[in-house]
């Protein structure tokens, strides 16, 4: 139930995707606020919405030019609390980067840049998780391409298929090449010398981890999404069992589908680690349940809340209620983990029973029939009286449907 303050607070969101979307809709359910969204181009989610005013930057993802908007944004609006956040790893890393810059004008809920050096490569963030206690996945790092023989199972320790990701997706998205992919699974020592050839040949100069491959379908994944206060102490914790993935190139591994789920054994050390290294803001894990040993893996920690934050959200844990808490009405938070289990999708139901593991589904089926479902596209205020935006959201669904046809394997 929505808290009834007068509330003098604009939320900045720096990119304009689904991340955007699920953080303006948490902000509006909860307060009522309008955010606006900055993007160097439109994306469907955010147009014809009446909680969205987009902004149009060409070269927003540059230093000067981000500092120049928010500089000229807080200019004109010289009487309101302003609260920035990045919706993609690049943006969040603008903004620590120049935290101390923004900090007269925006509350900028990051940590600062040198710890963000620290996390931010995966490579760096293994080390991290070894003082922790934190399992990872087997991990050989490079630096360059080499020759195939260079990556033979008896050189890494490790059988084919293998992963290949670069440790700093940041850097990498810089460096675009035809048949670019988020996450690469090579079969052979020639194919991973192959694809460390296209990804250093493009320009990217950072490590490139080569990892045992986790096997199981998208239902072996686990995110968990924290928030830490101003404080450096953990507020929240909610931990989700991941059901569905996207899966075409370019979004393989974004969340499509996810139950909450409660295991305090797991989320225990990473609440420490946190703790310790004095984090503060949205931190976001991704992890996965090894069939072959029934082990849970932690892969990358995202420096803000992820791309599905709306299945925190939606389970209770209102992301914007934490961050307005905290630094606008500086009330003290306590502790609290998600405990009740909740079904949030992004893509249609319909594409969650048809494409998920048949495991999963009773579950997912009981929680529909219990009304403990929610989805980020279908906000009921955004839809209502907003035919435009009706039309796109079934477009939207439609795609989802080719999409998946296409690109997604059989998950038994």
């Amino acid at each position: 139930m929505r808290e009834k303050l007068n509330l003098n607070v604009i939320p900045v969101l720096i990119g304009a995707d689904q991340n955007c979307y699920n953080v303006a809709r948490a902000f509006h359910e909860e307060y009522g606020l309008v955010s606006h969204a900055f993007g160097r181009y439109a994306i469907g989610i955010t147009q014809h919405t009446s909680i969205v005013k987009f902004h149009e930057v060409k070269e927003l993802n540059t230093d000067d030019i981000l500092l120049l908007v928010l500089g000229d944004f807080a200019a004109q609006h010289p009487d309101e609390t302003l609260i920035a956040l990045g919706c993609t790893d690049e943006y969040a890393a603008l903004l620590m980067r120049h935290r101390e810059e923004l900090e007269d004008r925006y509350i900028i809920p990051y940590i600062g840049e040198d710890l963000m050096e620290k996390l931010v490569d995966k490579a760096d963030f293994y080390e991290m998780c070894e003082r922790y206690g934190i399992a990872y996945p087997k991990t050989v790092v490079v630096s360059a391409a080499g020759d195939a023989a260079a990556y033979t199972e008896d050189k890494l320790g490790f059988a084919y298929p293998i992963i290949v990701k670069p440790s700093s997706s940041i850097d990498y998205w810089h460096h675009p090449f035809d048949g670019m992919k988020k996450v690469y699974t090579s079969a052979s020592p020639k194919e991973t010398a192959n694809i460390l050839a296209q990804i250093y040949g493009a320009g990217y100069t950072r490590r490139v981890i080569l990892q045992d491959r986790v096997l199981g379908t998208d239902a072996n994944m686990r995110v968990l999404t924290a928030y830490v206060g101003k404080d450096h102490k953990v507020k929240m914790m909610c931990l989700g069992h991941v059901l569905l993935e996207e899966h075409t190139p370019k979004g393989l591994g974004n969340h499509a589908a996810i139950i909450t789920e409660y295991n305090p054994t797991l989320t225990a050390p990473f609440r420490a680690m946190l703790e310790d290294i004095g984090y503060r803001g949205f931190a976001n894990f991704d992890i996965k349940y090894d069939d072959r040993d029934g082990k849970l893996y932690a892969f990358e920690i995202n420096l803000r809340q992820g791309r599905s934050n709306y299945y925190v959200t939606s389970s209770g844990l209102n992301i914007a209620k934490y961050l307005i808490e905290d630094y606008v009405l500086c009330r003290d938070i306590e502790f609290t983990e998600a405990r009740q289990p909740h079904f949030w999708h992004y893509v249609p139901i319909g594409v969650v029973y048809k494409y998920a593991h048949k495991a999963v589904l009773p579950e997912v089926k009981a929680l529909v029939r219990e009304k403990k479902a929610s989805s980020s596209m279908w906000y009921a205020y955004d839809v209502l009286r907003n035919p435009v935006r009706l039309f796109y959201l079934l477009e939207h669904a439609h795609r989802f449907y080719k999409k998946y046809k296409t690109y997604c394997p059989d998950q038994g």
